[in-house]
């Protein structure tokens, strides 16, 4: 299947899949973006039969791309970097370069350029970010050197605990032993640091303070918030070691290679088939049904690529899940809402700063404390006038992606999910109505040209894709929410989704929450699909299936006594 390409719905067959048990799959699973079809793979692998049903009309989640915006364009609909993903043990193990996955890199990973003509860059070769980080201010370099030498030191077991089932014993172990106690302490004060803090105290000028807090608001973590500076140092890590890459023809070939390499075993992915409701018999997942009407009963068990308030209440009905879940889910936070234009360039962006040109990635904000305003903004309610915006390059990126000479560009920022008012002069109120979003558009492309005098010259076409377009084209972005819930400490680890979960076994026998609502959380890695798909294998052995269904017995009880 090529990228983007359309799969056809299921077939009118057998209404009810439970009369037909020869065809009925051990194991369904709902959504086949990324996480859910590495758990299809990884089940599949195993020996089980899977079936993945996709509500949308083709495969891939938030790893889509098409040629919507020009016909001689590919523009990748959501995500396009995937440093997560060349980091990824679980990718890794999945050898997709057997199934034709290519990856492309940019010749710089990012670039933060300023007014002033200065510009941060952040390079595969970490004597050149050191030595541009020089030029910001003395001993800037080596303070970016000390970074990354802590990277070595800790760096591949700080990859192991984020990819692992939580919680990661044996890499927290390794980590522990790795660090004198005094050491540990002052480390961990120092990922814990926001990120403007973190900034501060590891550098003299601005360069490597622009590289760390661009990095964080690739999460919703504003420069003040606890924990982004862990985030922005551990992305700009992973850029410093692994790049910004993208897959060789567009995003979607990523999920292309998922989808060939499930089929070559068997599996089965349906698109067009919305799944409404997850059929819980004896406090087991026996069954979901789709909106067509037709029932698909399970031997084993149900993984859910699908956001937790999506899950709880809707997809599983109320009665079937502890009433404190259902609590807690009501304090569930969304990450920010996007919204996101795609170009097609008739030439590249006109960058004032140079550097910037050569990017697969640019961020542009003029400055640490521009950033704070824009995250105050949305935090408040209001529309940010100067947005900051991640910039894609992709034909720098991969030159197959528009006609030489060309470039195809995306830009995205984030903006409330509820409207309180616009900071700028457009009236916008969140409806989003088309002179909404062209006026957004507008906004964004002003930014740019702050930066890039001619931009707007240059462009032959755009698409604007607003927070509500998002959602419809992939339910999991709940306007436009690209991490699936909030990346802040409080909704980490064992808070992810809810307080005292952490993992991706649900209340329910037998149905997991493999998306990235689950830990680690956002990002293409395939981690969450990878844990919940280990979990069911794990809970199919024969005696860890008595003792599962001795821990549901006991919970269902507990339930009984909780709900009187």
């Amino acid at each position: 299947m090529t990228a983007g390409a359309r799969r056809p719905r299921g077939t009118a067959g057998a209404r009810n899949r439970s009369l037909t048990p020869d065809t009925t799959p051990d194991a369904v699973v709902i959504g086949a973006g990324p996480n859910g079809l590495v758990a299809a793979n990884l089940l599949a692998d195993a020996g089980w039969s899977v079936e993945v049903l996709e509500a949308q009309d083709e495969p891939g989640g938030a790893v889509r791309s098409d040629r919507e915006v020009h016909p001689d364009y590919v523009s990748d609909m959501f995500s396009s970097f995937y440093p997560l993903a060349a980091a990824s043990p679980v990718l890794a193990g999945l050898d997709l370069h057997e199934e034709g996955l290519r990856w492309s890199h940019a010749p710089l990973v990012l670039a933060h350029p300023l007014s002033d003509g200065r510009c941060a860059v952040l390079d595969r070769d970490r004597a050149a970010t050191a030595a541009g980080l020089e030029r910001f201010a003395p001993g800037d370099g080596l303070a970016w050197e000390n970074l990354c030498d802590t990277w070595d030191r800790i760096g591949p077991d700080v990859i192991k605990a984020l990819f692992t089932p939580f919680p990661p014993v044996r890499s927290s172990a390794r980590l522990l032993a790795r660090l004198r106690t005094a050491e540990g302490l002052r480390l961990a004060r120092t990922l814990l640091l926001p990120v403007r803090r973190m900034g501060e105290e590891e550098f003299r000028g601005e360069g490597g303070r622009l590289l760390l807090a661009g990095n964080a608001l690739h999460a919703d973590l504003a420069p003040e918030s606890a924990g982004s500076g862990g985030f922005g140092w551990l992305m700009a890590m992973l850029g410093q070691t692994y790049g910004f890459p993208v897959p060789a023809g567009g995003a979607g070939a990523l999920t292309a290679a998922l989808v060939r390499r499930l089929e070559r075993r068997g599996g089965i992915v349906r698109c067009g088939e919305r799944v409404v409701e997850i059929t819980v018999r004896s406090g087991r997942a026996a069954a979901v049904r789709t909106a067509g009407g037709e029932t698909v009963a399970v031997h084993r068990a149900v993984l859910a690529d699908v956001a937790a308030p999506a899950l709880y209440g809707e997809l599983v009905a109320p009665e079937h899940l502890p009433s404190r879940l259902l609590d807690d889910l009501r304090r569930f936070q969304w990450d920010w809402a996007t919204f996101k234009v795609d170009w097609a360039l008739s030439g590249p962006i006109p960058w004032s700063a140079g550097e910037a040109a050569t990017a697969g990635t640019v961020h542009v904000a003029d400055g640490i404390d521009e950033l704070t305003r824009f995250a105050a903004q949305i935090a408040t309610g209001h529309v940010p006038d100067r947005p900051f915006l991640l910039v894609g390059q992709m034909t720098t990126a991969d030159r197959s992606r528009s006609p030489s000479g060309t470039e195809s560009v995306w830009a995205y920022t984030h903006v409330p999910h509820r409207v309180r008012a616009d900071a700028g002069d457009d009236a916008l109120t969140g409806a989003w109505t088309t002179r909404e979003q062209e006026a957004m558009a507008d906004r964004m492309e002003a930014g740019i040209e702050r930066f890039a005098p001619g931009f707007r010259d240059r462009v032959r076409a755009r698409r604007i894709l607003a927070p509500p377009t998002m959602e419809r084209l992939d339910a999991n972005l709940r306007d436009g929410a690209i991490n699936t819930g909030t990346t802040a400490l409080h909704q980490q680890l064992v808070f992810r989704p809810v307080p005292g979960t952490g993992r991706p076994e649900t209340p329910v026998e037998g149905l997991y929450l493999a998306s990235a609502a689950a830990h680690p959380g956002g990002g293409v890695h395939g981690a969450p699909g990878a844990n919940a798909a280990r979990a069911a294998l794990h809970a199919t052995r024969p005696v860890r299936r008595t003792l599962v269904r001795a821990q549901h017995a006991l919970a269902a009880r507990g339930r009984r006594r909780q709900d009187r």
